[in-house]
Formats: structure tokens, C-alpha cells, sequence
């Protein structure tokens, strides 16, 4: 692809292909010298150099944030051309040597970014599943009714509230005939549900038309820690995660007060939920599929270069991947984190009020182990240097290493900030223009959950929310929590009552996000 749109209400912005290079700033602290006194600018790509033997590891643009004062203002970092020696103010020193890199060490950042997942065409294991999927959602979005009202009746949310249609493949009065297996369909409070598409704005032509249109969902390559599955539309909108019985039994009971409370507040980061359902396949086996269709976070033409799913707990919570196949579409986890996220000031304040009003939410449904999904994405510089070859937006279809997508760089962003149009697409944790905080942790041997603020700073688009909401503190996790209390620290598991997690997931949101002065 050559070109990037950027749709603004009835406008296109159409950037050409270029090549920008990521920037990001370091603060320098002493020294005489004025220049030392601002942020200082430095290569986060690799090819600082002006020479010609400057090369980019195949697989990752790599960052090198020096650690110069004023009297080193001109010294140049490079990689060399085997690319397996790191030179840095005139020393060489190899990537494995992590005492010279205690400072400032690399950040990767991927060149290729592939879709996720696999497309579930014909001859699929789940390719009938699918078609059923997507029959019920024709049925139950497309079928006639009264027009949706946010004011429900208490009926409404009665778990009892749910609806079967049987779909044999001849059709019937109210089904059409298809290529699937014989099934039935149910509904969970469908008035509920259509009322909170209506209040999140979700169009019913379009919602079929992502679920149900001719492209094919996407399963992803492995099943959650839960056993779950999970599917995309291909436009990104929807993700589809298969449920137990048990989860289901959650939303039904929270309903009502998750209902109030996306309407009451806007600004929300509970994940946002536009239906839930189940097939039921017919056969001797009588097996039941249940699933819930929501919003997915990373839906967005920006390329999300790291993901981070942080709940303020420690054992378990570091990423078992070797460094070399850790990419943009790993999770990493909190021990994995070594940025603070800075917010301006309103958004800050914002942000704060919010986690509480959520946090309360959980702590009264009982809910724990939920965890804020976190993704970056690196801002460009305006200066017209080089940006790593073959950075693709999700949008690509991430097969080709040469094909590249013009993104927004940072004077672009800029312009469109300063229009109303602009900042209509920024909302609390979507799209949302920050700086991030490079940090490190000591190396004394003590485990330390946030490390120290280096003073290095990038630019960044932030996407976040909170995600998993289903879990309640029921007798197996009661007995997780007594069963590992017992081999670790108490404070260290993920399995503690919901008031004990909210508070410690709260002080740890408020730790690793701070106000950008």
C-alpha cells in the first residue's frame, strides 16, 4: 500500500508513502553547557550514523538511548554492519553484555506487524461454528422489533430473559436455509443488549456487516489462560471470546449495574459487551457454545508496538518468551513493564476518577482478577529522517516485509489536533496523545514492581481499558488463594477478595500512570 487515509466526518486526508524515523527524547541532567539543559533528541531506529554500513536487524528497529551529557552532545550511535556489536561514544560493546546495557538498553521496536490469527475458511474445524455465529447474528440484529430504548424495565434483566430459534438447514418461517449443520440459537436479554449498542453508538448495519459480511472472522492462534477462544472481525472491530456457563451466570447477575454504569459514565474502561448468545449443535453430543461479542480495544490505524496487561501482582506476572520472539503482538505483563505512562494534566485527573468509579464498580459485584490492557504506539518525528522499512498498520495484511504504510507523524498528529475533528477521535484510553517514562529496576536483588524513572522520554499514541471483568471470587478462588498463600506471599498472587484487589489494583494504575509536568 502507498498511501494512509485518515477519514475526518465528511473529509480524507491522504498522506503519501514516506519514511519518517522514530524519535524519542532524553533528558540530561548538569553541565555547564546550555544544550545540556533541554531534552536531547536521540535515534530510537538504529541508524543514527551518517555512514553507510549502518544497519537494521531484520526482524526489529532497535533503540539506543545513550546515557551523554553536554560534553558528549556529538557523539553518534550505531549498530555495526553484522549488526551484532553496539557502538556507543566510541566503545563497542555486544548486545548479551547486560552490565554495559544496564542503562538505556535497547527498546525493539517491530518493523512487520502481521494480523493476528487465523482466517476460519472452508475446512476449518470451526468453520460451521462460525457460519452459525453468524446466522444468529443476521436473525437477532436484522428480525423486526420496537425500536430501542435506554429505559428498561427491570423485566428486562431478568436472567430468565432469553429467547431459543432453531435453525434446520431447509429454513423455516423465520430462518433462511444455509450450508451449516441443524442448531439452535439463544438470545440473553436481548433488550438489554440492543440498548447498549444504541447507547455505544453501534450502528446495526454496520455491526452485521463486520460479524456477518464476507470476510471470514479470524480465530486467534491459541486459547486464553481460561480456555477461551477468541475471534476478530476482520475490520477489527469485534473480538468474539467463547464463555463458560460460570461466566455467563456473572454477566447475567452484574447486568443491571454494569448497564447503569456505562450510561451514567461516558469515559468508562470496562469493556464495553453488544451481545451475548450461544449455539447449540444438534447430534447425540448436544454441545452448547457460549460466547460474548465486544468491543476490541486495539481497533485502530496506528500500529500497537508494545501491549502491556497489568493487574499489580507479581508471582506470575512476567512474560515466559525468550527476548527474540517477543514482538508487537506479545502481552507482556507487569514485571515486564519498564515505562510510566504520563498523561496531561485533565486527562490525568480524569483518568483517576474513573479507575476509582470502575475499581467500585467491580468491588461490588464481587469481581476480581481483572487487569488493564495497556498498547503504544510510537509517534514520528517531523524532520523527514529515515523510520525502520515496512512498519504496516493493522489494516495491511502483514505478509510483506517490503510493502510499507505511511503513519502520522508527529507534525501531522499536531495538525490534527488542533482541529475540533481531531479531538473528536480522543477519548479516555482510545487514541489518546501521552508521553511515556522509560524506567529500570535495581539490581540489588530485591523485586521491585516499578522501577526508577530514567528521565527518557517518547512520544506515543495510548490505548487502554479494562478487560476481564467476569471473574468473581467464588470458591475456587477461594481456595487458590488459601492453597498458594500458603507457598508465597499472600500480597504477591492475583487470587485475593475483591476489595483487597481493587485497592491493590488501584495504588499500582496510579503508580505506573502519573501526571505529565
Amino acid at each position: 500500500m502507498g498511501i494512509f487515509n485518515v477519514d475526518l466526518k465528511d473529509r480524507k486526508i491522504i498522506f503519501p508513502t514516506s519514511e519518517k524515523k522514530l524519535a524519542g527524547w532524553r533528558c540530561t541532567k548538569g553541565g555547564g553547557d546550555n544544550s545540556s539543559d533541554r531534552p536531547r533528541r536521540l535515534s530510537v531506529d538504529g541508524r543514527i550514523g551518517n555512514g553507510s554500513e549502518c544497519m537494521v536487524d531484520k526482524e526489529f528497529a532497535r533503540a539506543r538511548l545513550s546515557d551523554v551529557g553536554g560534553a558528549a552532545a556529538s557523539t553518534s550511535t550505531s549498530f555495526t554492519s553484522d549488526d551484532s556489536f553496539f557502538t556507543a561514544g566510541g566503545m563497542t560493546m555486544h548486545p548479551s553484555d547486560s552490565a554495559s546495557f544496564a542503562r538505556g538498553s535497547p527498546i525493539r521496536i517491530p518493523k512487520v506487524v502481521k494480523k493476528q490469527g487465523e482466517s476460519i475458511s472452508k475446512g476449518h474445524k470451526n468453520y460451521e461454528l462460525m457460519l452459525n455465529l453468524q446466522l444468529g447474528i443476521r436473525h437477532s440484529v436484522g428480525r423486526p422489533g420496537p425500536a430501542p430504548s435506554l429505559d428498561l424495565k427491570p423485566s428486562a434483566f431478568d436472567p430468565r430473559e432469553k429467547y431459543w430459534t432453531r435453525f434446520p438447514p431447509e429454513g423455516s418461517k423465520s430462518t433462511p436455509p444455509h450450508a451449516s449443520c441443524d442448531f439452535r440459537w439463544k438470545d440473553y436479554c436481548p433488550k438489554v443488549f440492543r440498548a447498549l449498542r444504541m447507547l455505544f453508538k453501534v450502528d446495526a448495519a454496520d455491526y452485521m456487516l463486520s460479524i456477518c459480511g464476507n470476510d471470514a472472522l479470524r480465530e486467534l492462534c491459541s486459547p486464553g489462560k481460561s480456555g477461551s477462544f477468541f475471534y476478530l472481525t476482520n475490520d477489527d472491530r469485534y473480538m468474539i471470546k467463547t464463555m463458560k456457563k460460570a461466566e455467563v451466570k456473572v454477566l447475567l447477575r452484574m447486568l443491571n449495574a454494569y448497564f447503569n454504569h456505562v450510561r451514567s459514565y461516558e469515559n468508562t474502561l470496562v469493556t464495553k459487551y453488544y451481545g451475548l448468545h450461544c449455539v447449540k449443535l444438534s447430534g447425540t453430543a448436544q454441545k452448547k457454545v457460549r460466547f460474548i461479542i465486544m468491543g476490541n480495544l486495539f481497533c485502530t490505524e496506528y500500529t500497537i508496538q508494545r501491549r502491556f496487561d497489568l493487574k499489580g501482582s507479581t508471582f506470575g506476572r512476567l512474560t515466559d518468551k525468550p527476548e527474540s520472539e517477543i514482538d508487537a503482538t506479545t502481552t507482556l505483563k507487569d514485571l515486564d513493564l519498564n515505562f510510566i505512562f504520563r498523561l496531561q494534566k485533565a486527562w490525568f485527573q480524569e483518568f483517576r476518577r474513573q479507575v476509582d468509579r470502575d475499581c467500585e464498580l467491580l468491588e461490588q459485584e464481587r469481581i476480581m482478577d481483572y487487569s488493564l490492557l495497556v498498547g503504544l504506539h510510537f509517534r514520528e518525528s517531523s524532520t523527514g529522517e529515515q523510520t525502520p522499512t515496512g512498519c504496516l498498520t493493522p489494516t495491511d495484511n502483514g505478509v510483506s516485509e517490503t510493502d510499507s504504510v505511511a503513519r502520522l507523524s508527529r507534525a501531522d498528529m499536531d495538525q490534527l489536533l488542533v482541529d475540533p475533528a481531531g479531538w473528536a477521535s480522543i477519548r479516555l484510553g482510545i487514541n489518546m496523545p501521552a508521553r511515556v517514562e522509560r524506567t529500570e529496576r535495581r539490581s540489588d536483588g530485591e523485586l521491585q514492581l516499578v522501577g526508577e524513572p530514567t528521565g527518557e522520554y517518547y512520544d506515543v499514541i495510548l490505548f487502554f481499558g479494562i478487560i476481564d471483568i467476569l471473574q468473581d471470587y467464588d470458591i475456587t478462588k477461594k481456595l487458590e488463594h488459601a492453597y498458594k498463600s500458603f507457598q508465597y506471599d499472600p500480597n504477591s498472587i492475583s487470587a485475593v477478595d475483591p476489595k483487597a484487589y481493587s485497592k491493590r489494583f488501584r495504588d499500582y494504575i496510579l503508580k505506573v500512570f502519573a501526571e505529565d509536568t
